[in-house]
């Protein structure tokens, strides 16, 4: 709809105050739109998005694999040419909506180069060949289903391949500047949702005589909770700008911009539970929802040392 990465995160942030597992699986979706619509054919977007852009149909994105998860390149899931379709054998692991979702945006190995070998496939659920394993039992996130993506013998059409043999890593990396940014901004939209709960529950709560936040920690604990949150935010924001505006530091900004709006968003969140109390710990209270909820957001589009690598690298070479 023409709108740039900064209107995305605000988006994706104001979904999150509500449900930061439903705005991430709706990130999840739009990245793999995205990929198809940025890298694929005419025909193939002319197949696909009409109804992936109307959610008629929601798709997944599948890269990691039960023996790489940050080595993403990696991944062994092959794919075999045989005439006019690809013959795929492999499992990806940790794939939200497996066994629900109609596509499946999926990067499988089709060279021996380890970046170069990667190709990005197009494969409907209903593919021949392809299962998916018992829903995972999570931490949180449980309103996004998450199972394994399996293939035995999957014939997927040459038609279904998106841009050129050998190019699905480099699209999955620049698919994953904007992934980062949207789990980070979900971050921010569950953090918010959970500083707001607090400052509400701490003018209410009566202890010694008087409301807990008359108390003067829990003042400077409300305190630095919203500057971590707002500073997470500015440095967020600022690298949503950049990648919309394709700056040559626009990763680097991704990855500092996800690193800290996830960390921060967590800490945010552990000290809303605990201004909350012994409340805060149950499910009576949307608390610790939230706090099980963004503990994967660390983890996920790239763990958040990954992010310290990247960042490092980038310095190091200027």
């Amino acid at each position: 709809i023409g709108l740039g990465r900064l209107e995305a995160a605000l988006i994706m942030e104001a979904m999150a105050y509500g449900c930061p597992a439903t705005s991430s699986f709706i990130s999840i979706h739009n990245m793999a739109a995205w990929m198809i619509d940025r890298f694929g054919g005419d025909e193939l977007k002319g197949r696909y998005l009409p109804e992936l852009v109307t959610m008629e149909k929601i798709a997944s994105y599948a890269l990691t694999e039960p023996g790489s998860g940050s080595d993403a390149a990696g991944l062994k899931t092959g794919a075999r040419l045989d005439g006019d379709h690809y013959v795929l054998n492999g499992t990806k692991q940790f794939i939200s909506g497996a066994g629900f979702n109609d596509v499946y945006v999926t990067m499988v190995r089709t060279g021996e180069h380890k970046t170069k070998g990667i190709t990005c496939l197009v494969i409907d659920k209903d593919t021949p060949g392809v299962s998916f394993g018992k829903p995972e039992k999570k931490l949180g996130w449980n309103a996004s289903p998450t199972a394994q993506l399996i293939f035995e013998d999957a014939r997927v059409p040459v038609a279904n391949r998106v841009g050129p043999e050998g190019d699905g890593f480099r699209y999955a990396m620049m698919g994953l500047d904007g992934g980062r940014l949207n789990i980070g901004a979900c971050s921010l939209g569950g953090a918010q949702r959970c500083l707001d709960e607090a400052v509400k529950y701490t003018k209410e709560r009566q202890q010694f005589g008087q409301a807990i936040a008359d108390f003067q920690n829990t003042q400077f604990m409300l305190a630095d909770m919203a500057t971590e949150l707002e500073a997470a935010r500015a440095l967020l924001y600022l690298a949503a700008a950049k990648v919309t505006d394709n700056a040559p530091d626009k990763s680097k900004f991704s990855a500092m911009a996800k690193r800290l709006a996830t960390d921060s968003g967590s800490n945010v969140v552990n000290n809303a539970l605990q201004l909350f109390g012994g409340y805060g710990y149950l499910k009576e209270y949307p608390i610790e929802r939230f706090w099980r909820d963004l503990r994967v957001h660390s983890i996920l589009e790239g763990t958040n040392q990954v992010m310290r690598m990247i960042v490092g690298r980038e310095m190091l070479r200027q």
